[in-house]
């Protein structure tokens, strides 16, 4: 999901592997649906740096008694030493599409003076100091989160006086869009700095009051329109539809793919039909597990009724094993961070290559950092079968 095919990414800080006490010191209503969350550390101990595009993994305490591990980009500004703002959309189910659960807690029972616990930052993802050549910033809905923090980075820069960033966010209509008058604000202050908002259907009051600059889908001739001819380091983040009809869009615009860096808000997916290494969750970043005289007789069972496969050493993760025999589990990070991919483990043993964050519940494996150790037996879905 976030990082885009061949791309040589900026060294970022290591993530701490432990969680820590954070307090919530603020909290903002950014748009009908978004609330920010300002954090600082519960002990006053100096918070970590962060590289823009950056990640935190927060671990809630449900009434169930569950601890859920979920995933919010930081999306302050990185020279901000004293807190860390993340966004979080609550989302409302429908459809047959349960609600989020993470979201909704945190939406319904976190505020000023209470306590969390974060693990990070983390993710590869980022906009770096080593840019030389002009930015396209560019999301749908929720996912503008990270490309505002590397907005204020680049702003930064060289006193945001030389680069062209160009910002272009798109959403449904002034009430979801959070963060509208601060990045106008960034943009006011900087004349290289230039903002398009696009909504799919604006209200009466956006229209009165200007709030956007295109009305619709964001189109071939609006980008045309937008960016000059030239050899542009690209961001883009947002639900699925949105990353793969605009992921085509910039290619058509002769836009190399190895300059296009993306990240997903929700299920990871494909962008386009040919192979691109590392598309992946939260930073595709697997390391490789050591030889293993017994991988070649390692077999896997997707799921009791399936027939035994034999295990690919060659592949990095079950989870690329699962992929590649036409299964589509839901995942995110591909690090072990976010327990996405966590599968019931019915039968064997598995290898982690990552040391996850948070453990799985026995009888489970995270698909994504993990490797057969023997024969194993697996409890894909079948709607994780992409048939």
């Amino acid at each position: 999901m976030n990082v885009a095919a061949d791309t040589t990414l900026p060294t970022v800080p290591d993530a701490p592997s432990r969680f820590r006490r954070f307090r919530v010191v603020r909290r903002t209503q950014e748009s009908a649906s978004i609330v920010s969350f300002e954090l600082v550390p519960a002990d006053n101990a100096a918070l970590p740096p962060f590289v823009a595009g950056q990640f935190v993994t927060l671990r809630l305490p449900l009434p169930s008694g569950e601890r859920l591990l979920r995933t919010y980009s930081l999306s302050g500004d990185p020279a901000d030493t004293t807190r860390w703002r993340i966004s979080v959309k609550r989302e409302p189910g429908g459809d047959d599409v349960p609600e989020g659960r993470g979201s909704s807690w945190l939406h319904a029972c976190v505020h000023a003076g209470d306590e969390l616990e974060l693990a990070g930052p983390s993710g590869a993802f980022v906009c770096g100091n080593d840019i030389e050549r002009p930015v396209v910033l560019m999301s749908g809905g929720v996912g503008l989160t990270p490309l505002v923090s590397m907005l204020h980075r680049l702003r930064a820069m060289d006193g945001g006086q030389e680069r062209r960033v160009h910002f272009i966010h798109a959403c449904e209509n002034g009430a979801v869009h959070a963060f509208r008058d601060e990045v106008r604000a960034m943009a006011a202050a900087h004349p290289h700095v230039q903002v398009h908002f696009c909504y799919r259907l604006p209200s009466v009051e956006d229209r009165e009051l200007k709030h956007f600059d295109s009305e619709g889908l964001i189109s071939k001739d609006t980008l045309q329109s937008l960016l000059p001819l030239d050899d542009y380091e690209v961001y883009l983040c947002g639900p699925p539809a949105f990353m793969q009809t605009n992921w085509r869009l910039l290619r058509s615009l002769g836009i190399a793919r190895e300059r296009i860096h993306y990240e997903f808000f929700g299920p990871a997916t494909v962008l386009e039909e040919e192979p691109v290494p590392a598309a992946s969750g939260k930073a595709a970043i697997v390391q490789a597990a050591k030889p293993d005289r017994a991988a070649s007789r390692s077999t896997v069972r997707f799921h009791p009724r399936t027939e035994p496969v034999a295990w690919d050493p060659a592949c990095a993760s079950l989870l690329d094993f699962a992929e590649k025999h036409g299964y589509a589990p839901a995942f995110s990070c591909r690090t072990g961070i976010c327990n996405t991919c966590v599968t019931g483990l019915i039968d064997g043993d598995v290898a982690y290559t990552e040391e996850p964050l948070e453990p799985p519940l026995e009888g489970t494996v995270l698909l994504c950092c993990a490797k057969p150790a023997g024969c194993v037996t697996l409890a894909l879905s079948e709607a994780a079968e992409n048939v």
